[in-house]
């Protein structure tokens, strides 16, 4: 299976990250994010932070995804963050010139056929794990996928950007039948996805720990 989305990257995009068989970690915004010590990824994988959870690696995250507009625009863009920036918003990637378009499919698939258009998921988190695979990678930690409550709606508490809202029952259901639909896809691309939040209730893919992972893949 050809990931023809990371050859056409690589050569339209001056910015494009070749990732290529390298690890990164997704960082979301489950209640278990501030709890599993996500100190001990720096200086050993890339990291992407979804949104807010930025705030857990600031001044060493990579890139920062967030597919709505509400966020950006409560935080001007992110200023302050010089990595790649990404989003679906159409009102974000237009005020903010640093922010890279990213087109959303109606279905939840894993798409490697064009650079920057990836499959739905209807959440930030998998739209980004869909992206990390167009950068090449070869293994994934997913940190703060909790996909419930059990933590807290959010590691900060609740969303109060205007415009933003806080994920219900339904949300988490509708999430996890996105991730179980892609995860036969990923494992024939040969990537190894790893999900290291100890109360999660996604069980798409394997679960561990962020210190076992590492020394797994020799980090």
């Amino acid at each position: 299976m050809k990931n023809t989305a990371y050859e056409l990257g690589k050569q339209n995009y001056p910015w494009w990250p070749d990732w290529k068989d390298q690890c990164i970690a997704i960082l979301a915004s489950g209640g278990s994010a501030k709890k599993v010590g996500v100190e001990q990824l720096r200086d050993h994988l890339h990291i992407v932070a979804i949104k807010q959870t930025f705030e857990l690696c600031r001044g060493w995250a990579d890139a920062v995804y967030g597919c709505d507009d509400p966020w950006w625009i409560a935080r001007n863009g992110l200023p302050e963050f010089k990595g790649l920036k990404f989003s679906y918003g159409p009102v974000a990637t237009t005020r903010y010139k640093d922010i890279h378009r990213v087109t959303i499919a109606s279905a939840d698939e894993l798409m490697i056929e064009q650079p920057l258009v990836v499959g739905n998921g209807g959440n930030s988190g998998f739209q980004m794990l869909n992206l990390a695979v167009q950068f090449g990678v070869k293994g994934v930690i997913l940190v703060g996928f909790d996909m419930n409550n059990v933590g807290g709606i959010h590691w900060y508490g609740r969303n109060t950007f205007q415009g933003m809202n806080n994920p219900a029952e339904s949300n988490y259901m509708r999430w996890m039948q996105g991730f179980e639909a892609v995860k036969k896809k990923i494992k024939t691309l040969d990537i190894d996805v790893v999900n290291v939040s100890p109360t999660s209730s996604l069980n798409a893919f394997r679960k561990s720990t962020i210190e076992e992972t590492l020394k797994d893949w020799g980090l």
